[in-house]
């Protein structure tokens, strides 16, 4: 029997809370041959509350969909885990804990600890053009306070 619990790297508020979580919470992904081992002795494996099935037959995930998920989760562990996903230079934010908690701004870069961000932050009025400008303030961060504004 082969599994596969896709994991991802998380930054949780709580520095003692784990740093990596199921990216599908409740589901880990089995292949097995069940002519050889039987539906009976999934069924009944210690924690599992029920197979996902579709009528009396247990659903099926395509080999190339499991190759395609293990690519994007390892993508996303190159950036840096979940939070950076889709973060880029110039993407307004908005600073959600710490002292500057409710200010937007706008990501200039990620920073060379692995989870510290540089972001200009809004004081006065609007960042027009995405740029430094003299209403603008850098400010360093943990990228576990900022998340991405929807444009």
């Amino acid at each position: 029997m082969e599994i596969f619990l896709p994991m991802i790297r998380v930054n949780p508020v709580n520095p003692r809370a784990s740093r990596e979580r199921a990216y599908f919470p409740n589901y880990l992904f089995a292949c097995v041959d069940l002519d050889v081992i039987g539906l009976s002795a999934l069924q009944w494996t210690p924690g599992l509350r029920r197979l996902v099935q579709f009528g009396d037959e247990p659903a099926s995930v395509p080999q190339n969909l499991i190759i395609e998920l293990k690519r994007q989760l390892n993508e996303i562990r190159a950036a840096g885990g979940q939070v950076f996903e889709g973060l880029k230079e110039g993407d307004s934010i908005r600073v959600t804990s710490g002292p500057f908690e409710g200010y937007r701004g706008v990501f200039e870069e990620r920073l060379s600890g692995a989870d510290r961000v540089r972001i200009l932050l809004e004081l006065i009025g609007d960042l027009q053009h995405r740029r430094r400008d003299p209403r603008s303030v850098p400010v360093e961060l943990n990228v576990g306070n900022i998340a991405k504004l929807q444009e």
